[in-house]
């Protein structure tokens, strides 16, 4: 049945190409326009269904995590790896979109001169507002507004409640919770029914409005973000089989659906319900999923962070700017740090280019070049975004896990090796 909705998905993402190009060909402009406001109209149904199950499924497996394990302190390092994890992922994927776009000289030739206007929002990233957003001032309006760290905070702090009374006994609300888990995933799939249709309508849309034609003048800047992302899978695959073994193929292959509908949707948030799906196949228990990825949701975003470092080196080129490598290693710095204020800011890439960039003297018109082409290379980083979390939860969730069973089998010798076999038995059952 799996394989079967795989395959409805990709052969939704094939017609919606032919259908949207054979749109733009044949249909003139006012028909071609009344058919996009349609199929706009069904995609935002399909996300607008994603959208309402995502606050309750994130907080019921977050909750439900905490709530079933055997030490908060364990939550604790859980919380502090994954940290380390992302910002160190973020730092390697930044500095290889930089070297690449400048192997690849991107932008180079076009001698863009700096006029018009941005066309996008370009105020400077406010750090002490974004660190105080963080906490949420009301849980239902973080819950309403699908905000990731938000949810995080009071789900964590709402689970560490739940486990001390669960310690001493009381643990109705608990399983409460533990049943809504449940009932959300189940729900989940009933929404995720919808996704050919979803993945159709998205992506005949963009090509009914845009054919090729937009694209053309940016061919090579489109080719060589492509080339590099996937020499960027390359890597991030090979870090994953360091960590998991022939295992990370099982991953890949256990991903590939949420992947799809990334890249067809453009939106990370209408991938995370098969993703929690394809990691609990893959064997990462559900609540170290439902805790590491809100986070990474927030902090790890690999493919965006590609594409601004590769994106800003394009408009360096374009422009002629001269910068010495100093300042662009400082400007590379400044988006990643940036980056980590992104979650929920539509088109949040281009956000952060353009409030960074002009800083270090790129017209902040640039943006409006970059619009043109936006949502093909947004199609290609968000799918790159869940790439990365579906391996920092893979890799992070298999260490923790083994140590959750650890510690609440109260491990001997005997229960050591007994906690191997098993691990090594999930593993084998993955491949």
């Amino acid at each position: 049945m799996k394989n079967k909705t795989t395959l409805w998905i990709l052969a939704a993402l094939v017609a919606g190409i032919a259908g949207g190009l054979l749109s733009h060909w044949l249909l003139r402009e006012g028909t071609r326009d009344g058919l996009v406001t349609i199929l706009d109209t069904v995609t935002h149904m399909f996300l607008n269904l994603i959208k309402m199950i995502i606050a309750p499924l994130i907080f019921a497996t977050l909750v439900s995590g905490i709530a079933g394990a055997a030490k908060s302190a364990g939550v604790g390092k859980l919380f502090a790896r994954s940290l380390l994890w992302f910002i160190a992922a973020s730092a390697l994927v930044g500095a290889f979109g930089f070297i690449t776009a400048h192997l690849l000289n991107v932008g180079a030739g076009l001698h863009l001169a700096p006029t018009g206007e941005a066309g996008i929002e370009s105020k400077p990233i406010d750090y002490p507002s974004f660190i105080t957003n963080i906490i949420p001032t009301s849980v239902f309006a973080a819950l309403t507004s699908n905000n990731p760290l938000q949810i995080l905070v009071f789900g964590a702090l709402f689970g560490i409640a739940l486990l001390n009374m669960r310690k001493k006994g009381h643990s109705s609300i608990a399983n409460a919770v533990d049943e809504l888990m449940e009932v959300m995933l189940k729900v989940t799939g009933y929404v995720m029914l919808a996704a050919p249709i979803g993945v159709f309508a998205a992506i005949a849309a963009a090509f009914t409005a845009e054919g090729f034609d937009a694209f053309a003048t940016y061919a090579s800047f489109i080719g060589g973000f492509y080339v590099s992302l996937s020499g960027l899978w390359v890597i991030m695959i090979a870090v994953a089989t360091l960590f998991l073994g022939k295992a990370a193929f099982g991953l890949v292959r256990a991903v590939r659906e949420p992947m799809v509908i990334a890249f067809a949707t453009s939106s990370s948030e209408a991938a995370l319900p098969k993703l929690i799906e394809g990691l609990t196949t893959f064997g990462v228990d559900k609540r170290t999923t439902g805790f590491v990825l809100p986070l990474g949701y927030s902090f790890n975003v690999d493919g965006s962070m590609m594409y601004m470092t590769f994106a800003s080196v394009f408009l360096l080129n374009a422009y002629g700017v001269n910068m010495d490598l100093g300042q662009q290693i400082a400007m590379t710095a400044m988006l990643l740090l940036s980056s980590k204020g992104m979650a929920g800011v539509p088109r949040g890439s281009l956000v952060v280019v353009a409030a960074v960039v002009p800083a270090f003297g790129i017209p902040a018109a640039g943006i409006a070049v970059l619009l043109v082409i936006d949502q093909l290379l947004d199609m290609g980083r968000t799918a790159t975004n869940i790439l990365g979390n579906a391996i920092a939860t893979a890799v992070l969730g298999r260490r923790h896990d083994k140590a959750s069973r650890a510690e609440n089998q109260g491990v001997d010798n005997q229960g050591g090796e007994a906690t191997v076999v098993l691990e090594e038995a999930e593993l084998t059952s993955v491949r």
